[in-house]
């Protein structure tokens, strides 16, 4: 059985500081919450010390996960076939805004007599057909191609087939060469024991990481570099035959030089969604990338968990397990009686998830999460006037991928307050739409084409404004989601509740039961039920 290695490493976003509008009341001040007690956390019958390593999200198969059903014995002599290649996790980035620079390009080895310069226009040509058929099938855009990046694909495909060591390029999309890409970046790795470069692309689909990589709708413009090698896996068994890079970028408008495909000269088409955006709110002036944490020990541990307050003040965490429950759960943080609602979200993006707290009182008060469990010293972002809101935290803006409020008045105008960045006053405001007075709201990318989606709650029927990746949404009628809510309560938008899913609405209805409810194509799937009672209990959004 044919065999081959995966690498990935995929980036996305940015994030923005907005110019000014609208004032809002604000201010600066501190205040402390306290850390539950062991008993706290032990209340209802709960362990205080309950908690769930956050699911591996992108899971790479095992070397034997093929293996067929029924293993016939080997006839004594017979080839036994290539070893099981190398298959190493792909790293993970959710976050490409740093702002390019010349990076150092890693000089190739001193010898290079093992590499085969062999024309690879037929494998490259593969590579960028098997690719875009799959997007195809799914109804996603053409990833177009570009000589540039490619010439940074094949540069790299190189210099770890003459090394023979399968690495990613560091910092691949700073590279000049990348050609500042700005609605992120992606770099898949396979090598082979053979010429077959299609099946490089059917491995890719089959691991999550790369997979994600390669149905990415921001993700227009390609470059494919194959480099062959002499080596067999009888006397050379790290000298792959076939190495392969693929880099993949987004930009917002092409760059000069994009084609159709491997080897035209026509310039592409531009295809929807490519063209400059205006400056508005959501234009980025500032770029960040957060580190990749461990948050096994933090006090919210993934996207999919659950968190909830209760009347008394305490604030709940449920962590998702991947299989349609929740674990045990625990304290994280009390003291927040009267409030009106929690929203949690990176908020200051250091790769820890951070709590929003809406006050009775009419503050907003952000909870900035520790790496190593409860929250640091609690800063003010809006000091009045929040109480009578309707709230939701999220990636509104495509180019800004600092989480943002969205924000209802008593009236039902809806306002986007951008983070500026991390623990700065919400002074600052545009307008986005109007929803019906007292509608809950939501963020999501509900249809899945890369842009978050407005999710409005009202009179029991649960509606989408299409969210164009800046301010204000699609001016078509909002689409109609659910029209039997009118027992809910609060809802919560989670990534990845179930393994490999991407995002699902959680809701509480006024019995207290809770149901979860993924999003695929645009439309909600059947409930799951969730066990117990979250009666008393209002979801953080």
């Amino acid at each position: 059985m044919k065999r081959l290695a995966v690498v990935g490493i995929v980036l996305l976003g940015s994030l923005c500081a907005p110019p000014a509008a609208s004032p809002t009341p604000s201010g600066t001040a501190s205040s402390a919450v306290a850390a539950p007690s062991p008993a706290q956390s032990a209340a209802a019958g709960q362990p205080a010390d309950a908690r769930a390593k956050p699911a591996t999200a992108l899971a790479v198969p095992s070397p034997g996960r093929s293996a067929p059903d029924v293993v016939l014995a080997e006839p004594v002599g017979r080839d036994p076939g290539p070893p099981p290649l190398p298959e190493p996790a792909p790293v993970h980035v959710e976050d490409t805004s740093i702002t390019p620079s010349v990076t150092s390009v890693q000089a190739l080895a001193a010898s290079t007599e093992h590499l085969v310069r062999d024309d690879n226009s037929a494998q490259i040509r593969a590579v960028f057909d098997a690719i875009n058929a799959y997007r195809a099938s799914l109804g996603l855009g053409r990833i177009l191609y570009h000589a540039t990046v490619a010439g940074l694909a094949q540069e790299w495909s190189d210099s770890i087939a003459s090394r023979e060591v399968i690495e990613h390029r560091p910092s691949f999309w700073t590279d000049p060469r990348a050609l500042s890409p700005d609605r992120g970046a992606g770099e898949v790795i396979a090598v082979r024991w053979d010429r077959n470069t299609a099946e490089m692309v059917a491995w890719w689909k089959n691991s999550p990481a790369h997979n994600a990589i390669l149905i990415d709708p921001r993700l227009n413009v390609m470059g494919v570099g194959i480099t062959f090698t002499d080596g067999t896996w009888q006397t050379t068994p790290t000298r792959y035959a076939t190495w392969g890079v693929v880099n993949l970028f987004g930009y917002s408008a092409l760059p000069a030089g994009t084609v159709d495909a491997p080897g035209s000269t026509a310039p592409s088409p531009t295809p929807p969604g490519s063209l400059p955006q205006p400056v508005t709110q959501c234009t980025p002036t500032a770029r960040h990338m957060p580190p990749t944490r461990d948050l096994s020990s933090a006090s919210i541990t993934g996207p999919g968990d659950v968190v909830a307050v209760d009347a008394a003040g305490t604030l709940w965490h449920y962590p998702a397990t991947g299989t349609g429950a929740l674990g045990a759960r625990r304290a994280i943080a009390q003291g927040l009686s009267g409030s009106v609602r929690a929203l949690t979200a990176d908020w200051d993006r250091d790769g820890v998830y951070d709590v929003l707290v809406q006050g009775g009182d009419g503050r907003v008060t952000l909870l900035p999460g520790r790496l190593e469990g409860g929250f640091g010293t609690a800063a003010v972002l809006g000091q009045s006037g929040w109480a009578g809101y309707g709230l939701a935290v999220g990636e509104w803006c495509e180019r800004n991928r600092l989480p943002q409020l969205l924000a209802r008045d008593g009236s039902g105008a809806v306002f986007l307050y951008p983070n500026n960045p991390g623990l700065t006053d919400l002074v600052q405001r545009a307008s986005v739409t109007t929803v019906p007075s007292g509608a809950q709201l939501g963020i999501a990318d509900v249809d899945g084409d890369g842009l978050d989606d407005a999710l409005v709650l009202s009179g029991g029927v649960l509606s989408v404004a299409k969210g164009t990746g800046d301010v204000v949404p699609a001016a078509a009628p909002r689409r109609t989601l659910a029209a039997d809510w009118s027992a809910v309560r609060s809802f919560r938008v989670v990534e990845g509740f179930l393994t490999g899913a991407g995002a699902g609405i959680i809701a509480v209805r006024t019995d207290g039961t809770a149901v979860y409810y993924g999003l695929s194509g645009g439309s909600l799937v059947a409930p799951r039920a969730l066990p117990g009672s979250f009666a008393g209990l209002t979801l953080a959004g």
